[in-house]
């Protein structure tokens, strides 16, 4: 166990008044972490209670007489999984439009991950809605659900588009099964998302010219429209006007690259307005380099250290710093100073939004411990209530290690250095000298469980860090840990 600072006490041989009861830190975090599990729970509320309104919208049309006969039954059922699919579609829009009350309620990855476990459902529902009116419709007609098809798309006006939409549904979903994505780059699939909003938009006109529950004058029509535009709304404002408001204020330009290590470098830039962005250390952003061969490519990196918000004689100053993992990656070390910027975010929970108690303890390894930089200097902490864990191969893995350990000193943080080569044979985060001499994570951090964890590094080791986290007490709200393999 390696302890390379100790925070001392300043009362140590010194006889000092007793102070008045001051509000202690677990006070003043306690009320945003309530907050934050509130809008978590209007969100759940929010997402449970569209999927009931859309079929309430069916029953209040008088749908349910429809179950008196065959026919009747599964073109009901068919409508039902249409409202019901489509209604899980425009959620999933909602959670990917980076909304900033979905975003600091439940973390950007958390979104995310919520958005890409309602594709499936919400296709087969879709799937279902297009099977189960054929097969209604047919019966009703005395037609087979081939020829009623067929019919449907040669007679029907929009109703080609409804089956375009589908096509379109079907190609998002299966190229975002994971046995397929991996197959294709990054970029490939991107594009391919996007046609979800092409599927979106080719699915609406059949809903509201086809049948009479969104007829025109009933406020079914209206309530849906209102879903609808919505939608595109927050889209629009969130995933456009957003980035390039933010990216116009701050105007931000690359003014040099520094070599951290053979594989690791920081990006600086300067901007306008940067003060803007304090207090957001350890969220990270969508940084686009506008140069060619980069303006196409958006790169989700942290901060590595606080915006320095600059006078009227400085311009302000941030840094991102960034490891050599992949061919996009790569071709960052090669950007020009004077490459102009565009800039989205902040987004995610790993920042002083996600605290609810006092002590706070930040574990990294690898890239992952640049994030806990500029955390450190931002996050409020009494002295000796913050540790701080940088766990790499050997010292030149710790990652501008030597800036943390200035911070540590400068505000009375605890700071281990785990070095050396993993454990052999065993599912642990720690060195192997470590583990043969006994030590675990609360050898480290004793108290760990009254404090709020932050966690980042790869996600093996970040695995199996959270286990023993989850195994010291430290209860979910209080672990702070983002996934970026989106």
């Amino acid at each position: 166990m390696t302890s390379l600072l100790t925070p001392k006490s300043t009362t140590e041989g010194t006889q000092v008044p007793v102070p008045r009861k001051a509000q202690t830190a677990v006070e003043r975090f306690r009320p945003q972490a309530r907050r934050r599990l509130a809008r978590a729970d209007i969100l759940g509320f929010l997402a449970w209670s569209s999927g009931a309104a859309a079929v309430a919208l069916w029953l209040a049309d008088g749908g349910a007489d429809g179950f008196s006969s065959f026919a009747g039954t599964m073109t009901g059922l068919g409508i039902m999984a249409g409202l019901i699919g489509m209604d899980l579609v425009l959620l999933m829009l909602l959670l990917a439009a980076r909304i900033p009350f979905v975003d600091n309620a439940i973390g950007h990855d958390r979104a995310l991950e919520v958005h890409k476990k309602l594709g499936k459902p919400a296709l087969y529902l879709l799937l279902a809605h297009g099977l189960l009116l054929v097969i209604g419709y047919g019966a009703a007609e005395g037609l087979d659900p081939l020829s009623e098809a067929v019919s449907l798309w040669t007679s029907v006006p929009d109703m080609w588009l409804a089956f375009v939409s589908m096509a379109l549904f079907i190609a998002v979903v299966v190229s975002s099964l994971v046995a397929v994505r991996r197959k294709y780059p990054y970029e490939f699939w991107y594009a391919i998302h996007l046609l979800t909003y092409a599927a979106v938009g080719t699915a609406i006109p059949h809903q509201f010219s086809v049948g009479g529950l969104f007829a025109e004058g009933t406020w079914q029509r209206w309530y849906w429209l209102a879903l609808c535009v919505f939608t595109g709304a927050a889209l629009l404002f969130y995933r456009v006007y957003q980035p390039l408001a933010s990216s116009f204020r701050h105007q931000l330009t690359v003014s040099r690259v520094v070599r951290v290590s053979a594989d690791v470098f920081s990006i600086e830039m300067t901007g306008r307005n940067l003060g803007r962005l304090s207090g957001t250390g350890g969220r990270f952003f969508f940084w686009r380099f506008l140069a060619s061969g980069h303006w196409w490519q958006p790169h989700p990196f942290s901060l590595s250290a606080e915006p320095f918000p600059g006078s009227a004689t400085a311009p302000g100053k941030l840094r991102i710093t960034v490891r050599n993992l992949g061919d996009g990656s790569a071709r960052l070390a090669q950007i020009k100073p004077g490459t102009k910027v565009a800039v989205e975010g902040p987004y995610g929970l790993f920042s002083t939004a996600a605290r609810s108690r006092n002590k706070v303890v930040m574990i990294g390894a690898g890239i992952g411990i640049t994030p806990l930089r500029s955390l450190l200097e931002s996050t409020p902490f009494e002295p000796g209530s913050a540790t701080v864990l940088l766990r790499g191969h050997d010292e030149s893995e710790l990652f501008l290690g030597h800036e943390i350990m200035a911070l540590c000193q400068a505000r009375g943080a605890t700071l281990h250095h785990l070095t050396g080569p993993r454990s052999a044979g065993h599912h642990s985060w720690l060195p192997e000298p470590a583990v043969q001499s006994g030590f675990t994570l609360t050898s480290y951090v004793p108290g760990i469980a009254d404090a709020d964890v932050y966690v980042c590094g790869p996600t093996l080791w970040a695995d199996s860090l959270i286990r023993d986290v989850q195994a010291a007490g430290v209860p979910a709200e209080q672990l702070h840990y983002e996934r970026f393999d989106w």
